[in-house]
């Protein structure tokens, strides 16, 4: 392919592949020099664990293997991995860009990144992480669910709003948290899971099956929140160009308007011509961030859903007074203060409310991210993205606070809501994702083979999956 450098009146071959009719064109600038070590850039695979470390993890695997057993864990896997080449391609896109993927896909039609912003915002305007939090602290001291919850709400948004570098408090707080489950699993692998259990670990494998007495919503649920799922996805575009990867080294952070400076991030990026400079530097920034990946969201996230769900196997599975709801882990708490000692059913809790808390704080975050930067490239671009960032957080945190006040607080009910949702946003993007990384970056950076072919897969699993439920759910209003 022909390169040209961009003069006063000559536009490179590389920008001139970006659509324009709705936004700039990005600026030419050299790539950054990559990192030395993987280290180095850890970080946003940790919040993604962190993050994710939550519903899935901790309320719908964990049920699922406390009502028909290890069976369906074998999901969690396939989750994943689908999950962890879809963030790589929208790594890529910002990688190469400096933009988030939404605005890739709002290039080709303004709006899209609109109907994102307001899939990702009906997804998560139900605290559902909030709730079920605060009702591990009612196991733990006993209290109210909904004022707990609005209290965990208003934190929520105070922490968000006094980090002088938002990205920076949620980086050291989904380390924190991860550190904290680790610890839970490892003692827990010890002392709390049976023999028994351990025996039928390859269940997982040789009794595989999708229990579909359970619900399409339920599964999908858990296979959508295996990890991230839904707008959390999107927003690793806006937490590596926090952390400098690639491009996102050009793009300014989030900061507080209370505690730091505030900074208008530009609405439209940057690219870099394909030299043979270039193309080394790219080759290890791609090869640096796919192991960020792998050995944090990936690793992190399976190790964790296949041990929860060995501890609810291993104490509460086969039991007939088992709610349907969440309710299942004040039992299981019990059963490990019974057979381990209070001492762990009560850590057992701890550690859940503090991952649940944590998950929320990123919910908030990633959810206000995603809104404010499309608000920000394709309506308002005089604004300054940090006060679109905090209205946002606020917004949220008032409206989950009325609608846990109204009393609609029944955790399990609001994270299948949500997860229903972002398995309809995984659907969508998967093929937005194919659409943008093929037809705008340069042809030595496109996406191809199989990772073209697992972008397929991944339409056709979510879109089945929604479809599956949708009649599912209509057959029982009907």
């Amino acid at each position: 392919m022909k390169v040209t450098r961009q003069h006063d009146d000559v536009t490179s071959s590389v920008v001139d592949r970006f659509p324009a009719k709705h936004l700039a064109k990005p600026e030419l600038r050299p790539l950054p020099e990559p990192p030395t070590s993987t280290w180095r850039i850890i970080g946003p695979g940790i919040i993604a664990a962190g993050v994710g470390l939550a519903s899935g993890e901790f309320i719908l695997f964990p049920y699922i293997a406390s009502q028909v057993g290890l069976v369906f864990v074998w999901a969690a896997l396939v989750g994943l991995v689908t999950q962890f080449f879809l963030n790589m391609e929208i790594e890529r896109y910002t990688l190469a860009t400096g933009e988030t993927a939404l605005t890739g896909f709002s290039r080709f039609w303004r709006h899209w990144g609109l109907v994102f912003a307001i899939l990702t915002i009906l997804a998560n305007l139900w605290p559902g992480w909030a709730t079920s939090s605060a009702t591990l602290v009612t196991y733990l001291w006993g209290g109210d669910v909904t004022w707990i919850t609005v209290g965990m709400l208003v934190a929520i948004g105070l922490i968000l709003t006094l980090a002088p570098v938002v990205y920076v408090v949620l980086e050291r707080a989904e380390m924190l948290k991860v550190a904290a489950v680790l610890v839970l699993l490892i003692v827990g692998a010890f002392v709390a899971i049976s023999a028994k259990a351990w025996g039928d670990v390859p269940q997982i494998v040789t009794q595989a099956s999708v229990p579909t007495e359970l619900g399409f919503a339920l599964l999908l649920g858990a296979l959508a929140f295996a990890g991230a799922g839904g707008g959390q996805n999107l927003v690793q575009s806006n937490w590596i160009r926090d952390k400098g990867f690639g491009m996102g080294r050009y793009v300014p952070r989030i900061k507080s308007p209370v505690t730091g400076k505030p900074e208008a991030a530009p609405s439209t990026g940057f690219i870099f011509e394909p030299t043979d400079e270039h193309m080394g530097r790219w080759r290890s920034w791609w090869r640096f961030a796919n192991r960020e990946q792998l050995y944090t969201f990936v690793l992190i996230t399976f190790v964790s859903i296949l041990f929860t769900s060995l501890l609810a196997y291993s104490t509460v599975y086969g039991r007939d007074d088992l709610p349907n709801g969440i309710g299942f882990l004040e039992i299981e708490g019990n059963v490990l203060s019974e057979t381990v000692g209070s001492w762990f059913g009560t850590f057992f809790w701890i550690i859940g409310a503090l991952a649940l808390f944590a998950a929320a704080l990123g919910i908030v975050d990633y959810t206000s991210r995603l809104v404010a930067d499309v608000v920000k490239t394709s309506y308002a671009q005089k604004a300054k993205e940090s006060y679109i960032y905090f209205g946002i957080v606020w917004g949220l945190v008032l409206v989950g606070c009325v609608i846990v006040l109204v009393g609609f607080a029944q955790p399990l009910i609001l994270l299948v809501i949500s997860a229903c949702v972002g398995g309809l946003m995984m659907f969508i993007y998967s093929g937005l994702l194919i659409l943008v990384n093929r037809r705008v970056l340069p042809e030595e950076i496109k996406i191809r083979g199989g990772r073209l072919a697992v972008l397929g897969w991944s339409m056709a699993l979510f879109g089945v999956l929604s479809i599956l439920t949708i009649i599912d759910q209509g057959s029982k209003l009907f």
